[in-house]
């Protein structure tokens, strides 16, 4: 260890072979004078500290040195080693065979020890307080040799100002403890590595800076034990809460632990960047790499379309924090780590495309042929609206996985469905016509779907409910800002005529059973005829749908109103001008007369709620008779 510190020394000294001009009497005078003072001012500091017993730490000492009783006693000892590396330096020159020089090398190595274990005891009281930018947010970006540069004489020079230091006091204590400690380490480190002893401090450094590094990933929960084995057996179950544990940890891992360190080790080591990017990579990289394994292990596992989010999550993760990365891991000795983060990305990627093209899949090969009861919502269309509403918020991220992956469809996609050309509303992005694309296909199902129902009326309200449901969840979730207001409008037209042919194809019967001008004079055998015949047809369509449903409750009322302006208005003019006294004196007008105006309205309130038996119609005139 001495020969080291006495090798780098020698290095920049002449050969005592070679011949040089011998220096005049009165500077070799002087050299001499100066430099056995610098050997005894030193002698005197090293011999006090070395004096003072050690506990059972070996590098530990009872007494610090660099304390704030001593701080003014500190910067005398490293000066003295200073002027004690100077002596030595001018008797390699001058004199190599002194015995003066065995002394100051025996001088240094105490020195060397106790500066040493002054490092070791710095960096393990501070190991979870260094905080190299106590007041304001860390940086990931590697600084500077110049910024950060913080040797001892720039922190007497930091004393000397009295604005400066008036800053300092007003720090938290404990900011302002971390500070001093940055300050010691760096004026340590600076003097044991122009002493030759760059070895020793940076063995000190890694050893405690490593554990601190590994205790604190280890506490977020990154598993070095957790390999692609391992990962691959877990139940989805448990892997998503490792999943959601690691978003956390790569969150404080990248903006808080890897870069403080970065920027702890370029400012201990500002002295040597080379030895800081060494330390750095030594205390980060197996943690650094286990940590971005996980993703690309992740990956690997069995993709089905229920994972996707979780993929996205990670994706989106690794994603947000690549500049962080590419510029922390910068060097070549940490290029692995770079390499990982990268093959995590393209590996999850990959899985994002497969999932996508296995839910594709799965709406192309929905073969499910029961009818939904009512008309109602299909489990698809809740499945895949649910799944893409979701997939919306993720479009940024999708954006990268579909970039250079062209959606493949055996016809070009229908204008209603993808907007004009020239319109500025029209789709045009990837993730957008990819979206599209699946909303189009599931709509084609559903087409499918209600054919399979008898009544036609009914295939209509079931192609209303569900077209209805689809825009409301693009207008609830961000599917509104990648498919556009145009997709939107026209989505919404056709729900409009779907629900119109409900309520023309399923209450024709009703409208054709009166005549065509209810005003109009009519034999009565005609006028008992449509009253018989609305009554029929009324109450058969009624009981036929009063199974049928709407579950949105605005669709409901717009569909009821529609129905309402059908048929109120002419039953009511054909009930005024026929219902009334005009057939007062039959005795049978209370059983022909069933229904007034108003009592549509009452049955009408309770259609399309898919009770089944509330408000069911019988033809007896205890129900819904006309009251007088």
């Amino acid at each position: 260890m001495p020969r080291e510190g006495m090798r780098t020394i020698f290095k920049s000294s002449p050969s005592p072979t070679k011949m040089t001009p011998p220096p005049s009497p009165l500077h070799l005078t002087f050299s001499e004078s100066s430099m056995e003072d610098n050997i005894q001012s030193a002698e005197l500091a090293i011999t006090k500290w070395d004096s003072l017993p050690d506990n059972n730490d070996s590098f530990c000492t009872t007494a610090s040195l660099f304390s704030d009783n001593n701080r003014e006693e500190a910067k005398h000892y490293l000066s003295s080693i200073r002027g004690l590396q100077k002596a030595m330096q001018y008797l390699v020159s001058h004199r190599a065979t002194s015995e003066k020089l065995v002394r100051a090398q025996t001088l240094m190595q105490v020195a060397m020890k106790r500066l040493q274990n002054e490092f070791y005891r710095i960096l393990k009281s501070n190991r979870f307080y260094l905080d190299p930018e106590p007041s304001s947010t860390h940086s990931s970006s590697r600084p500077s040799d110049s910024a950060h540069r913080s040797n001892f004489s720039d922190f007497e020079e930091y004393e000397s100002e009295n604005e400066s230091r008036n800053e300092i006091d007003s720090l938290p204590e404990a900011q302002q403890v971390s500070l001093a400690s940055m300050e010691d380490l760096s004026a340590i480190s600076e003097v044991m590595i122009k002493a030759g002893y760059a070895k020793e401090c940076i063995r000190v450094y890694k050893i405690i800076r490593k554990s601190f590094v590994d205790e604190a990933l280890y506490s977020l929960g990154v598993d070095r034990t957790l390999n692609l084995q391992k990962i691959q057996k877990m139940e989805w179950e448990v892997l998503e809460i490792k999943i959601k544990n690691w978003l956390h940890a790569v969150k404080t891992a990248v903006k808080t632990l890897f870069s403080r360190e970065r920027v702890i080790s370029d400012q201990v080591f500002s002295i040597a960047p080379a030895m800081g990017d060494y330390c750095f990579t030594e205390i980060i990289k197996e943690g650094a790499l286990t940590l971005f394994e996980f993703p690309e292990n992740v990956a690997k596992c069995k993709k089905t379309p229920e994972k996707m989010f979780r993929f996205l999550d990670l994706y989106e993760a690794v994603s947000n924090h690549w500049p962080d990365i590419e510029s922390m891991f910068s060097s070549e000795s940490t290029s692995a780590i770079r390499s990982n983060a990268i093959n995590s990305l393209i590996k999850l990627g990959d899985a994002v495309r497969t999932m996508l093209t296995s839910f594709e899949t799965a709406i192309q090969k929905d073969t499910s042929k029961s009818t939904v009861p009512g008309g109602g919502i299909h489990p698809l269309t809740r499945y895949v609206m649910n799944y893409l509403s979701f997939l919306a918020d993720y479009s940024e991220v999708l954006s990268d996985v579909v970039a250079d992956w062209p959606l493949t469809i055996p016809s070009p996609l229908p204008e209603p469905f993808f907007g004009s050309p020239d319109n500025e509303d029209s789709i045009s992005s990837p993730v957008s016509v990819r979206l599209a694309w699946l909303i189009l296909l599931m709509l084609c199902k559903l087409d499918g779907k209600a054919a399979k129902y008898k009544d036609v009326s009914l295939s209509y309200l079931f192609l209303a409910n569900n077209l209805h449901y689809v825009v409301g969840k693009v207008r609830q979730s961000n599917l509104k800002i990648l498919l556009g207001d145009e997709w939107v409008t026209k989505h919404e037209l056709k729900v409009k005529q779907y629900a119109s042919n409900y309520v023309k194809m399923g209450w024709s019967k009703v409208l054709v059973s009166l005549p065509e001008n209810p005003t109009a004079e009519i034999p009565v055998d005609q006028v008992k005829d449509h009253f018989r015949k609305f009554n029929s047809a009324f109450e058969e369509t009624y009981t036929k749908q009063i199974s049928w449903v709407v579950p949105d409750p605005g669709l409901r009322n717009d569909i009821k109103i529609s129905l309402a302006r059908r048929i109120v208005p002419i039953y009511k003019e054909f009930y005024e001008t026929y219902g009334g006294m005009h057939l007062r004196k039959e005795m049978w007008v209370e059983s022909l007369v069933r229904y007034t105006p108003d009592d549509l309205g009452n049955y009408w309130s309770g259609l399309l709620n898919g009770n089944g038996s509330s408000g069911s119609v019988m033809s007896s005139s205890s129900h819904g008779g006309r009251s007088r």
